[in-house]
């Protein structure tokens, strides 16, 4: 049995607002008790503020909660876009994503600190540095609404656990930690076998004709994983499919995501529309999830 909640993302960008209450009772029928606060929910929210009480009203009515939350994302949203007039955008909106989020419960958000493939003209101390000053803006506000920001590890430069471990030691605070994702890793491990996977593109793009592949992402982010987004992929691309339906080993991952001392929630990053998959399958795969 897992220690810590599991959520549930959908892909609510697709549904109304007659349709969102259905899926909502649909995940709770198949035994799911929390939801994901999914950065279009955080979105449509910043659009219209009395949405807020809406959803709050909506989970309730079907016994669930959120209790993570994924911030809006994107060049212009990430902590490493350059353009100054964007970056001031982008930190207020970073702000009220995590105000969004304390409003809902939440209390873990992850960022994604960007990808330096999409920034070229720049080093990659540049990219950190402009990483670290959004970071520190975003702490502050973090620090005041008692959340957790986790930055995610993904298959660019600017985003390994290296560099991750670089950016936690500049901030010890508690509340920044990582947001392991198991399809990201797979991509930097498995990502060699395939000549046009994602990681391959995205280094070549800053002039590295190789990638620094690695199966030990987990291993080395788990002293400060608090949450993590599991899904499954063959390698090549982020596919976001359920569980056993790549080549993810998952009962090395879970054995240690057991033994995370920060964890505070697994998250199911499956992408129910786009990948076809239906929800009572992915509630049960994430039952026997526990049993390993």
């Amino acid at each position: 049995m897992f220690k810590v909640p599991v959520t549930f993302l959908f892909d609510f960008e697709h549904t109304s607002d007659a349709m969102r209450p259905y899926i909502m009772h649909e995940f709770a029928a198949n035994g799911a008790k929390h939801l994901v606060l999914t950065d279009t929910l955080i979105s449509m929210v910043m659009q219209n503020p009395g949405l807020s009480s809406q959803l709050q009203k909506e989970v309730a009515s079907f016994g669930l909660t959120f209790v993570d939350a994924h911030a809006p994302f994107g060049p212009a949203l990430d902590l490493i876009c350059p353009d100054p007039a964007l970056r001031r955008v982008g930190a207020l909106r970073r702000k009220l994503a995590l105000n969004i989020a304390a409003d809902l419960g939440v209390d873990t958000i992850a960022v994604h600190v960007g990808n330096d493939s999409r920034t070229l003209g720049q080093s990659i101390e540049q990219s950190m540095e402009l990483i670290a000053s959004a970071l520190d803006d975003a702490l502050a506000e973090a620090e005041k609404l008692n959340i957790v920001i986790c930055i995610e590890n993904i298959w660019s430069r600017s985003n390994t656990p290296e560099r991750l471990l670089e950016i936690k030691a500049k901030f010890p605070t508690e509340n920044l930690g990582f947001c392991y994702d198991s399809g990201h890793a797979n991509l930097m491990d498995k990502g060699r076998h395939h000549p046009d996977s994602a990681p391959r593109a995205a280094w070549n793009a800053v002039g590295i004709a190789e990638p620094p592949w690695e199966n030990q992402a987990l291993e080395k982010m788990l002293p400060h994983v608090v949450n993590c987004h599991l899904h499954d992929n063959d390698g090549s691309s982020d596919q976001h499919r359920n569980i056993g339906h790549g080549n993810i080993d998952w009962k090395h991952i879970i054995g240690l995501l057991k033994t995370a001392p920060c964890l505070k929630n697994i998250q199911c990053e499956v992408i129910p529309l786009y990948t076809g998959t239906p929800i009572r399958e992915l509630c049960e795969a994430f039952q026997k999830l526990e049993t390993l």
